[in-house]
């Protein structure tokens, strides 16, 4: 009797075997699990690899992506920032990004010595505004310029022949490094705003000629663990002021109902980045999905804090509007 129901039970198993319709595995494309046979997914991260970039800022315009970020240009044995020129990337797809000439350098200003640091690149009325960190050749410190073009990927002209923001006009802390990381706004309702800061986040109401102050120099209160980095956006009835937290840098958000706060903050939205002490994000909506853009120093064999990367991950928003903790990934945009 025992035998006849072996001799059943390894029938049925044949059976089952012969008919099991699960797919094959090996045919199986973009999974993420490891399986024998299957397509590996493309390491898309970092999105630029032939140079050295930092401090990722972002344009949608159009129908396009323009991607302007500083050049890393240290050597490796070098401990300390090079940069002497900006660049600017496109993309139609997030995924395929094309290099355009050098678009703006610091020797383009001529009352500016050096250190081509964070800058960003906003449009107002069919021009291209790039806010840009410098250090100035006569007045001590890090300071604000702007320069001017009729095209995304210029080539861009100084646009005041003078720095809008010096470090004499602030005097919040006594470090010569505080009017660093510019980042622009213009909201609903036209009025067009400038943040920047290191240790104490400042902000400034432009004018529509986007070249002047529109009134004082503003701190922002209570902005937990503020370092560097500030950038601003919207999205639905929400703007967030998002920034590098502490040192070595996270990136931290805060939320407000209006782009002059108060702002509450609501915590972490970036772990520290791979292999650099910097933290330096860009968010950005397009074609109906956030992304997070951001710099780490994991490109090896001589990536690190002064030779980073500019990466890409997807950024998404609860429904009450906060945003869940970002992702860092090799794969990056598929």
């Amino acid at each position: 009797m025992k035998k006849v129901v072996m001799v059943i039970l390894n029938a049925l198993v044949l059976f089952s075997c012969k008919n099991d319709t699960t797919p094959d595995a090996s045919k199986q494309e973009n999974t993420d699990v490891t399986v024998a046979g299957a397509k590996p997914l493309a390491v898309n991260n970092p999105v630029i690899k032939g140079k050295y970039t930092g401090d990722p800022a972002a344009l949608v315009y159009k129908d396009s992506v323009y991607l302007y970020a500083g050049h890393d240009e240290a050597p490796n044995d070098f401990n300390f920032y090079k940069m002497n020129e900006w660049l600017v990337y496109s993309t139609a797809d997030m995924v395929h990004f094309k290099e355009h000439p050098v678009p703006l350098k610091t020797t383009d200003f001529k009352w500016a010595k050096g250190d081509a640091w964070a800058a960003q690149v906003i449009e107002r009325n069919g021009k291209f505004y790039w806010y840009v960190t410098v250090e100035h050749a006569t007045i001590p410190g890090k300071a604000i310029g702007v320069a001017v073009s009729d095209s995304p990927t210029g080539p861009f002209k100084d646009a005041l022949g003078k720095a809008l923001i010096t470090n004499d006009m602030t005097k919040q802390v006594s470090i010569s490094w505080d009017d660093i990381d510019p980042t622009v706004f213009i909201d609903d309702n036209g009025q067009a705003y400038l943040y920047w800061g290191n240790q104490v986040c400042k902000y400034i109401k432009l004018k529509e000629n986007m070249l002047e102050a529109d009134g004082p120099v503003n701190v922002v209160k209570r902005l937990e663990n503020f370092t560097e980095a500030p950038w601003l956006h919207k999205h639905g009835d929400w703007y967030y002021l998002s920034y590098a937290y502490q040192f070595p840098e996270k990136i931290a958000y805060a939320m407000s109902k209006s782009p002059e706060g108060p702002w509450e903050y609501k915590g972490i939205l970036n772990e520290l980045a791979g292999n650099c002490n910097t933290n330096h994000q860009s968010i950005i909506d397009f074609k109906g999905q956030p992304y997070f853009i951001y710099h780490n120093g994991a490109t090896q064999p001589d990536g690190g804090s002064f030779r980073r990367s500019v990466c890409i991950d997807k950024l998404y928003y609860n429904t009450d509007g906060t945003m869940k903790r970002v992702v860092m990934t090799s794969e990056g945009i598929q």
